[in-house]
């Protein structure tokens, strides 16, 4: 049995067959290595992305700095609506159910994406004043409100696509989300570099060539982001409800009216989650607000630092969303020995890939930030946030994977309220305190020492919680 792959593997847990050591490693890397890579590509095409809005200076990248964190508020509890209904499909499969699999499927393609246009509807109706209310200056506001606008006319998109990619993934498959992933930053990255920058003329091996633009800066890259977000929402779509192994809609009919059981599940997995982003995406809105008055070079180095930081904690990510996945299955399956392997592997995974990232962010932050930034002021306060920061990519990973562990689990309440008080409790407080003296340089030392705080607790629940107490529900 050398040469078994994911399916191959994933069928023992299902069937209850004993694994080897060996074979559990092989199934947690052949899932965790494909969204790893698209994690990463997603992160690469995301720097491109910013480094051609920062090519713009520094206004244009404060602009979208300035709101960023609301954009993150509400791509997160859109998330948190799949994942209710994604991780009782995940459940249902490791217990070869297949049909009711199905069941939940149709009643999430009602619910979720309803909520998604709910969402947009809220997020364009509060563009103009939320720039505002973040204490933005005159000079990037109308900008900002603009690029929210825009970017929540799109979150209906956005709320298909976290649909799409958390059910495929649930049911093992994570190469299609991973290669859609890929394929959105990239349709982003067009569209952005013939709408963010006017029409111009580049020099093509020693010939001039006219390049068409619409010239439309910020504005260009909200409208970029939306048109790629809707053709990669279109094709997971059909992927899912037409192709899938074990969740295409076409193998018997089904209803789509809402069924309470299915929704409630949803309801307690997905609304601590829920809660949890609200109150802690605003406390990254805060913190926006404690950055704010540090000027625009400070808002600009922020957002830039935050970027480039990604490329070490979205392999984390990539690797939660396995860890949720096996958890998932082995927890439905009922194999309560078999659960808690797969979490410690991918957990050990997680902090050694997001160490040796911690590393190269540390010794490339000038590159990185030179690549951003024509603007040396941003560039040097950027610098000096990431290398910071840098020290805690371990322990960061260590509470992004075992969260996405806890998920899988149905375990979402206690997790969350630790990430609430991790945020609340310690992030926020140290920051305002730190930034009054220290500037941005306190803000990421406060974020330094409260992701060490947040590794250490959620490591803790790992070893001695009660998060696989579903497993007999």
């Amino acid at each position: 049995m050398n040469k078994e792959n994911k399916d191959d593997l994933l069928l023992l847990i299902r069937q209850g067959k004993p694994m080897t050591t060996a074979q559990q490693l092989r199934l947690v890397l052949q899932l965790s290595t494909p969204a790893i890579l698209a994690q990463l590509t997603t992160t690469m095409m995301q720097y491109i992305d910013t480094s051609m809005v920062g090519s713009q200076g520094a206004y244009a990248s404060a602009s979208i700095g300035l709101v960023e964190t609301t954009t993150w508020l509400m791509g997160s509890v859109c998330s948190c609506a799949a994942a209710g209904f994604y991780v009782q499909v995940a459940h249902l499969l490791g217990a070869n159910d297949e049909k009711e699999a199905r069941s939940v499927l149709r009643q999430a393609l009602a619910a979720v994406i309803g909520f998604g246009c709910v969402m947009g509807l809220i997020g364009f109706i509060i563009s103009p004043w939320l720039p505002i209310w973040l204490g933005g200056n005159e000079d990037i506001n109308s900008t900002a409100s603009a690029y929210f606008a825009i970017f929540s006319l799109g979150i209906p998109a956005f709320q298909t696509s976290m649909l799409g990619s958390g059910m495929l993934r649930s049911s093992g498959n994570m190469i299609f989300p991973s290669i859609m992933s890929a394929v959105m930053m990239t349709l982003d990255v067009i569209f952005n570099f013939f709408l963010i920058f006017p029409t111009r003329t580049v020099d093509v091996l020693g010939m001039e060539m006219l390049i068409p633009g619409a010239g439309l800066s910020v504005v260009g890259a909200a409208i970029g982001t939306v048109s790629a977000e809707l053709i990669t929402a279109s094709l997971l779509m059909y992927f899912l409800c037409f192709r899938s192994k074990y969740l295409r809609l076409t193998l018997e009919k089904g209803s789509f009216k809402p069924a309470w059981k299915y929704i409630r599940k949803a309801l307690h997995i997905g609304g601590p989650m829920s809660i949890q982003q609200i109150i802690m995406s605003s406390a990254y809105i805060a913190t926006t607000i404690i950055v704010a008055p540090l000027g625009t070079f400070a808002i600009a180095a922020h957002s830039f630092g935050i970027v480039v930081e990604s490329l070490c904690y979205m392999p984390g990510y990539g690797i939660a969303d396995a860890a949720t996945t096996l958890v998932g299955q082995s927890m439905g399956a009922g194999r309560k020995d078999l659960t808690k392997k797969f979490a410690y592997m991918s957990v050990g995974l997680g902090m050694s890939v997001m160490a040796v990232m911690g590393v190269v962010m540390f010794v490339g932050a000038p590159v990185f930030l030179g690549i951003m930034t024509p603007v040396e002021e941003v560039r040097q306060l950027g610098v000096m946030a990431l290398r910071i920061e840098a020290f805690a990519e371990p322990m960061f990973a260590a509470a992004i994977v075992c969260y996405g562990v806890f998920v899988g689990a149905s375990d979402t309440l206690i997790p969350s309220g630790m990430n609430l008080v991790s945020m609340w409790a310690v992030r926020i407080p140290l920051s305002a305190l730190l930034a009054a003296s220290l500037g941005l340089k306190g803000v990421w030392i406060a974020m330094c020492g409260e992701l060490c705080f947040r590794g250490v607790i959620f490591l803790c629940r790992l070893r001695w919680g009660n998060w696989m107490k579903a497993i007999n529900n």
